[in-house]
């Protein structure tokens, strides 16, 4: 067919949710399955979610092509193929770490690597919140080692904690989708965010101008040869791994500075390196340059023995960047916060007053089911946690620096692009830090390790993918309301699949001989009891390096804004904190040089 076509309008349909539930069930199954059983490509380990746009390649070159082939009017169209992306994306966000790889072995490994050397029987055990943990001994055994012929899983004990786990979930969802909501058109519209990973699926989508059916994306030669040279390079990894004596490609090599107290990893990375060219060139320039500079403090630091003694406080960072990072994030979420303030007012108002100056028909709810449904959910977390035994007062110390880190990450991948970031701090260390040890108490201590589980290792979390699906859900012209079911139907299908999944192999092969790392197992009751050992008060120094990291944001945020000339833009300061940046600084450096 090749006369030309008027674009057909995008709405959201009924087959487009089917089609994308049908393949939220293929996530939540095929990533538990892929990452802990074969453990091969981990497709739904980062906020990017490569495994919904792998699917979404595959589904534009079979079910849009045959749909089509058969019948011309039965082709899938814009609005369907931004619903199926965007549940898909949703999805990813759930089976590995964003919840149910890190879920399952943190609410059973305390009991099953408790030993008379770690002494968890006695100083943990007793304080546990035993209503969200499996407790029964041969349940967690089955699970680490596997199920005895004929046994099956014990649901009468899983259940109950998923339940209460579930409930948290809900409450998490809900705040992180009410809150995307509001924030979407100050992104989107007011502060026109770029969204660079969201430019590959509009491009995939781009309907042909001549109303061919295969879409103008697979009939560029360049996006052929771009896709061939990841290919071979991946199949010699491959080919390397079962086969040994073939050759093996090495495309990363370190060098020590400092005496080796750090070291730069000089490697090429094809994901980074294909979304790097869509990033902005300030920030692009700003990501590894700050990068460098980050590495020289630290190795300064080291080298003269001025890191922060303070006990770890978060995964894969020293105690001083951690805070140093999370100060800039208050300061970037804040500063957001101020700049947004006539938008938010505006909102604020449309929630009160239905004839507020501002249209909400275009958002997935209305702005004030949007309010009143973050302020139940944080009120629902809040709750929540209390009852698990932290102190009342210090539940929304914890909730502050989640929705920061949640917030300022969301911003930070739809600004920059960035695939792969995490923060260092995570609220637990954040909390010990600011209001300290004894005002939290022993039962207070146990139960903030277990928030490691829904704001630990934050490689994949909710709201990223919920702000990239709702900058697709821009392209809409109707049916935006729809798309608020198709969200949350793909949240339910990917939690309750892949929770059912992850257990099934646990008890199938036991986990231990799956990708579930002991590590995370143990973290809740390892870090507890190192606190609880060892107790501190509020740290002075983590205020001092949170201020400072909060101040240099600051300084260059305003910059930014004063001067035109100003070549740095303040995410790649922000960003330069992160341990992933180690991987891809130099992949960085030449999608930005090239």
């Amino acid at each position: 067919m090749s006369r030309s076509q008027p674009p057909l309008a995008a709405h959201v349909t009924g087959r487009g949710i089917f089609i994308g539930c049908v393949l939220c069930a293929v996530i939540a199954i095929g990533a538990p399955y892929g990452r802990q059983l074969i453990q091969g490509t981990s497709l739904a380990l980062t906020s990017a979610t490569p495994i919904a746009f792998f699917l979404f390649f595959v589904l534009l070159l079979t079910l849009h092509l045959v749909l089509g082939w058969c019948r011309r009017g039965w082709a899938l169209q814009r609005g369907e193929l931004i619903t199926i992306f965007t549940m898909m994306m949703v999805a990813a966000a759930i089976p590995t770490k964003g919840v149910n790889g890190l879920l399952m072995p943190m609410i059973t490994g305390t009991f099953y690597y408790a030993t008379p050397e770690n002494d968890w029987v006695a100083q943990i055990h007793p304080w546990l919140p035993s209503w969200i943990l499996v407790a029964n001994p041969e349940a967690v055994k089955e699970f680490y080692e596997g199920a005895s012929r004929g046994s099956g899983i014990p649901w009468a004990h899983w259940l109950p904690p998923l339940g209460a786990w579930l409930l948290l979930y809900c409450s998490l969802y809900l705040a992180v989708t009410c809150l995307s909501v509001i924030l979407r058109r100050q992104w989107v519209e007011h502060e026109r965010l770029i969204y660079p990973l969201m430019q590959v699926p509009l491009a995939m989508m781009a309907d042909d101008p001549q109303g061919r059916l295969l879409k103008p994306f697979f009939r560029s030669w360049a996006m052929w040869i771009g896709f061939a040279i990841p290919v071979v390079f991946m199949s010699f990894f491959a080919l390397h791994n079962y086969f040994p004596w073939f050759p093996q490609v090495v495309l990363r090599s370190s060098v020590d500075v400092f005496r080796q107290s750090i070291f730069l990893t000089f490697g090429l990375n094809f994901l980074i390196l294909g979304f790097g060219y869509f990033i902005n060139t300030q920030i692009g320039f700003s990501l590894w340059f700050f990068y460098l500079l980050h590495q020289i403090q630290e190795g300064l630091l080291f080298y003269y023995g001025l890191q922060d003694t303070q006990a770890e406080l978060g995964w894969w960072t020293e105690p001083g960047m951690g805070h140093q990072m999370m100060g800039a994030l208050i300061v970037l979420v804040l500063s957001g916060l101020w700049v947004g303030r006539p938008h938010f007012k505006r909102v604020l108002q449309k929630a009160w007053c239905r004839d507020a100056p501002i249209e909400d028909g275009d958002e997935i709810m209305s702005y004030r089911a949007a309010v009143c449904g973050a302020a139940c959910g944080i009120a629902g977390m809040w709750l929540w946690l209390w009852q698990t035994g932290i102190p009342a007062w210090i539940v929304p110390v914890f909730l502050f620096a989640g929705l920061v880190i949640f917030i300022g990450l969301a911003r930070v991948i739809s600004e920059t692009g960035l695939p792969i970031f995490k923060a260092n701090m995570i609220p637990a260390g954040f909390a010990v830090s600011s209001v300290g040890v004894p005002a939290l108490g022993v039962k207070g201590m146990i139960a903030t390790g277990y928030t490691m589980v829904w704001c630990g290792d934050l490689l994949v979390f909710m709201m990223a993918p919920l702000a990239h699906g709702l900058r697709l859900g821009s392209e809409l012209q109707s049916g935006q309301r729809r798309l608020t079911w198709a969200v949350g139907l793909a949240m339910v299908i990917a939690l309750v699949l892949s929770a059912w999944f992850t257990i099934y192999l646990a008890y199938r092969y036991g986990s231990m001989n799956l990708l579930i790392s002991q590590h995370y197992s143990e973290e809740p009751s390892r870090f507890a009891l190192e606190k609880i050992t060892n107790p501190t008060g509020p740290s002075l120094s983590g205020y001092l390096w949170m201020g400072g990291g909060g101040l240099i944001m600051g300084l260059l945020l305003v910059a930014r804004h004063q001067f035109l000339w100003w070549p740095f833009h303040p995410l790649g300061f922000l960003v330069s904190h992160g341990r992933v940046m180690d991987g891809i600084w130099f992949t960085l450096f030449l999608a930005w040089l090239f």
